[in-house]
């Protein structure tokens, strides 16, 4: 039982090792987002991808991991959660002070993580946003204005000034 804890806080270990990668990422994401840099962006997004794929086998390492524990303490490992072995160990302190002190890391660190993509997600928002408003903006410049459908020749036809004249049932 002792070396499958050791087991589960190593991998817990190695998947905040990667999140805290992925802290550095997605604040090099930030920037590039900020500084409007796609070829940057493309490049954090290929960097973020490889982190991604560690990340899914480390979970599985986890997953296998607490399954093979909640065998030897003959629980269902379905909606099993790493807290609920922290409890189980609360009569072997040496093991339980280990692994709660890797999860609370770990939390943190995905916390931290998920504050710092909000940021970016808000970020890339804006900047969506910008660019329609560009384009939408250019696009009303090359068609030109749409109110200047007045034309001088009106006024010679009916030969008075329509100025000082309001339709109010309009």
């Amino acid at each position: 039982m002792a070396s499958l804890i050791d087991t589960l806080i190593d991998v817990l270990n190695s998947q905040n090792t990667e999140y805290e990668k992925m802290i550095d990422i997605s604040k090099e994401k930030t920037e590039a987002i900020v500084s409007n840099d796609t070829a940057k962006l493309q490049d954090i997004l290929v960097r973020e991808q490889a982190h991604i794929d560690v990340l899914d086998k480390l979970e599985k390492q986890r997953q296998n991991n607490v399954n093979d524990i909640c065998k030897v303490l003959n629980l269902s490992p379905e909606g099993i959660k790493v807290n609920d072995i922290i409890g189980i160990l609360r009569k072997r302190p040496k093991e339980h002070d280990a692994l709660s002190q890797v999860h609370m890391k770990l939390k943190k660190t995905v916390d931290t993580l998920i504050k710092i993509n909000e940021n970016n997600k808000v970020l890339l928002k804006e900047s969506m946003d910008m660019i329609e408003f560009e384009m939408n903006l250019a696009k009303s410049l090359i068609s030109g204005p749409q109110t200047n459908n007045y034309d001088h020749g009106l006024y010679n036809q009916t030969g008075a000034s329509i100025t000082g004249r309001f339709d109010a049932k309009q």
